[in-house]
């Protein structure tokens, strides 16, 4: 059978809806569905109970075979432990001292029996690390004095494309400070278009509220722009962000938790410490003739 052929038929019998059958990877190059068959005929493989025959097709093997007849199997990555081949593919070792510990152990057994595949648990284990790192880039921020964190809203937007350089990106965010502005930014490098700023270093828990998003926009008519962000390193409530959307003015609400990210996502405040590659197998490289 073709791989595609198998992933259509899959998706028929477990009556996936549009949205499940389209869901993208973060990567936007393959759907989830059909990465987890991918993964799954990867296993099969591994276990010896499908063999691929040319490229993108497979079909099962007599071991395949037998499990198959057997209906008291549960086929999951756990019946998949009792071929050697499946465990020399998960890098177990059979020897005693070359035994991982016992928590080690617990961790392979885990993922082995875990519904995700190990794109999944990576992409996983990234982004706990990388919620971990925003929480701590957050507080950060709230313990930074004022001039500092007005720094760093500079250099955050100019990181995004706006202002132009970081001296005249900071030299247009010092010209307001009035009327309920904070400071004004140049759209772009030619200072076509302006966008203003208000920024609120707030602790956790003190919202910004309706009152405070009505200021500000009532420092926009005045300065007849159309364009501004709020920025708060706590949160909106519900009636300022309902106040924002209400509004004539463009207004971009960002709480903590986006600036957090947007810093991460810019490299403000953090480096990168390591790059992974996940490459995949060339298929077209090994086709002879």
């Amino acid at each position: 059978m073709k791989v595609s052929d198998a992933i259509s038929q899959l998706a028929q019998e477990l009556n996936l809806s549009e949205d499940e059958r389209t869901e993208m990877l973060p990567s936007g190059r393959q759907t989830v569905f059909a990465n987890r068959v991918h993964w799954a005929k990867t296993y099969l493989k591994q276990a010896g109970l499908v063999k691929s025959t040319r490229r993108g097709y497979f079909e099962i093997t007599e071991r395949g075979r037998g499990v198959l007849k057997d209906t008291s199997i549960e086929l999951n990555s756990a019946h998949l432990e009792q071929f050697s081949e499946f465990q020399d593919f998960k890098g177990r070792k059979n020897a005693d001292e070359n035994q991982p510990a016992k928590s080690d152990r617990s961790t392979i057994e885990s993922g082995a029996a875990s519904t995700a595949t190990p794109d999944e648990q990576l992409r996983s284990a990234l982004k706990l690390i990388n919620d971990a790192l925003a929480k701590e880039l957050l507080s950060k921020m709230r313990e930074a004095s004022p001039a500092f964190f007005e720094e760093l809203i500079v250099q955050l937007f100019v990181a995004m494309g706006y202002g132009g350089s970081s001296e005249e990106a900071g030299q247009a965010l010092g010209r307001s400070g009035d009327d309920g502005v904070d400071g004004v930014i140049d759209q772009d490098v030619l200072g076509v278009d302006q966008v203003y700023i208000q920024a609120k270093r707030y602790a956790e828990g003190n919202n910004v509220g309706s009152g405070a998003i009505r200021d500000f926009f009532g420092a926009l008519s005045l300065k007849k722009a159309q364009k501004g962000v709020f920025v708060t390193t706590s949160d909106f409530s519900k009636n300022a962000k309902a106040t924002a959307q209400g509004l004539g003015s463009r207004i971009v609400l960002i709480n903590g938790l986006e600036l957090a990210r947007l810093t991460l996502r810019y490299n403000i405040g953090c480096r990168t410490e390591n790059i992974l590659e996940l490459k995949r197998l060339d298929e077209e490289f090994f086709e002879e003739g």
